[in-house]
Formats: C-alpha cells, structure tokens, sequence
C-alpha cells in the first residue's frame, strides 16, 4: 500500500504512538506513572534509532537549505506559537484530563530527567512528527507520489485535514492547530522541512524550560 518513502515517515511516528499506548495500558494495569516516567527516554530513543535507520530516505533533509531570512521567521514562530499554546488553554479547548510529565521525586526535580525530556521534545519529535505530518501526510492526501509533489502545491484540502488531525493529536487540540497551521504554512511558503522542524523545536524547547519554572506540569 505504501512506498518505501511512505513507511520511511510513517513508522517513526507509529513507535512513537506505541509507547503512549503501552504506557497507557500499564498504567491501567496499576503500575504508577511514577514509576513508567523513564519510559520517556525508551520511546524517544526507539524513535531515534528508526529516525537513524530510514535516514537515507530524508533527502530533504540531507542539507541545510533555509537562508538567514528564513532561519529568523522559523525561530520567531516558533515563539509566537509558544505564546498562544500556553494561552489556549480555556476548558473547552482541552481534551481529557493530562496527566502530564511530573519529573520530581519527594518535590525535588529530577534534572537528568527534565533534560531527557527536553532534549526529547526539542531535537528528536519535531523531526519525526514533521516528516509524517508535513512531509508524508499533507502532500499523500494530493498524490501517491508525495515525495515529488513540491510543498508550495500542497491543496487546501490537505492542509485543512492535517490541520484538524495534528490538532487533535493533542490534549489542547486548539492550540494544537494553530501550531500545525503555523508549521503547515512555513513548509509551503519556505519549500523547506527544516522550516517547520526548526520551528517545531523551538516551540517545544520553550515550552519545556518555561513548564519546568511555573511546575505546569499538565502541558507535557
């Protein structure tokens, strides 16, 4: 059903989404998530090592092709989706109740853990989820050949669709679509995937530091 360059996009995310489930399953099987936190720095490194084998087929990203110009209006993006991720937040743009990512033990931080996290968040999902979301999803949706389709020819169909289910892959599905929006748009505007990745990073590496200062534990 699917290429080489599909599965190549694919499968990081799909490891991805298995730890959240086995986390979830043991978690209702009576293991506290305590004691399931470290199975953070397992999902982050088996979605690495997939990252790491199916390399070769990220040929848009074996270069760095973004110019001063448009490397400032990724990081400034990045920012502002930050700003309006930690606004949307009314009960009504809330899915469920997060249990988030609480890195302390007997109140103290765990700080080997927070920067696995970090470090997580920051370097390693918004290269995986990018590839699937922007890379393989937006531009499948308008052609099986999806690896030559050129970003800036993506339909609006398929933006809306990827949109809407970025958005509600997260708890906060509102501030989920406006990040997707955002990413979404500087990957057809730029015609490049570091756009939105470095975006991506930038969002998440905020968001870690300014959630281990306010103990806004929930937001991871």
């Amino acid at each position: 059903m699917f290429s080489r360059a599909a599965w190549a996009r694919i499968l990081p995310f799909l490891v991805y989404i298995f730890f959240i489930i086995a986390v979830d399953v043991l978690a209702r099987l009576g293991i506290e998530l305590q004691a399931l936190r470290w199975m953070y720095a397992l999902k982050i490194g088996a979605v690495l090592a997939t990252l790491a084998w199916f390399w070769r087929d990220y040929t848009e990203l074996h270069s760095w092709d973004l110019g001063l110009t448009a490397t400032a209006v990724a990081l400034v993006t990045g920012v502002l989706v930050l700003v309006l991720w930690v606004s949307l937040d009314a009960s009504w743009m809330v899915i469920g109740a997060p249990d988030g990512f609480n890195p302390t033990t007997g109140g103290r931080i765990d700080w080997l853990m927070v920067a696995v996290r970090i470090a997580g968040a920051a370097l390693v999902v918004p290269v995986m989820e990018e590839l699937f979301w922007r890379s393989f999803l937006m531009r499948w949706i308008d052609s099986d050949s999806f690896h030559l389709l050129d970003p800036a020819q993506i339909s609006l169909k398929s933006v809306v669709i990827g949109v809407v289910l970025f958005g509600f892959e997260h708890n906060l599905w509102l501030a989920g679509m406006v990040a997707g929006a955002a990413y979404s748009l500087l990957y057809m505007k730029q015609r490049s995937l570091w756009s939105s990745i470095l975006a991506h990073a930038v969002t998440n590496g905020l968001l870690g530091v300014w959630i281990v200062r306010t103990g806004n534990w929930t937001y991871w």
